[in-house]
């Protein structure tokens, strides 16, 4: 073997060795045990709503408004439309049955807490995702929500549902 081809085979091994620990470093690789690896962030741990599914379940009047100083004549408007109810039924998976915004069809929603002590009603999911809405307030009597998404919470504005008689 001649010496420029020595030359360029040593040449060669040092550009491929710089390549490959550029390589290593973009990508993250380490061959050190003591490296720590890097995990995902920890998922908060599902905190349970203070409204059972089952203080939900029954027939409802319901009415919306945009000016909270509406919320008292809103909540006569609802009790009116119990001669049409919105029914809330009872979930298979302990959940209820509502429609989410823009759909036609109600499915089981989930009622969730959240470490802020907030309650949402809405898919599966952390609380206060897109879908969900949060609840306002809820008495026994009267629950008021909104939903998240603020394009949703404009055109539904705060919902007042008021319970059609006694519980179901």
């Amino acid at each position: 073997m001649t010496s420029s081809r020595c030359a360029r085979s040593i040449a060669n091994l040092g550009v491929a060795s710089a390549l490959t620990m550029l390589l290593g470093a973009c990508t993250g690789f380490s061959l050190s045990p003591s490296t720590p690896m890097q995990s995902e962030a920890p998922v908060e741990p599902e905190v349970p709503s203070t409204i059972r599914p089952e203080d939900l379940v029954g027939k409802w009047g319901l009415a919306a408004y945009n000016n909270p100083n509406d919320r008292a004549r809103t909540e006569k408007m609802a009790l009116a439309q119990c001669k049409q109810p919105y029914t809330i039924g009872q979930g298979t998976s302990g959940g209820v049955i509502m429609h989410l915004a823009d759909q036609a069809t109600p499915q089981e929603l989930r009622l969730k807490g959240s470490a802020g002590g907030k309650n949402y009603i809405g898919p599966a999911g952390p609380p206060g995702g897109e879908q969900d809405r949060e609840v306002i307030s809820f008495d026994g009597r009267v629950l008021i929500t909104r939903f998240v998404d603020k394009d949703a919470a404009t055109r539904y504005q705060t919902m007042v549902y008021v319970r059609c008689g006694p519980r179901a």
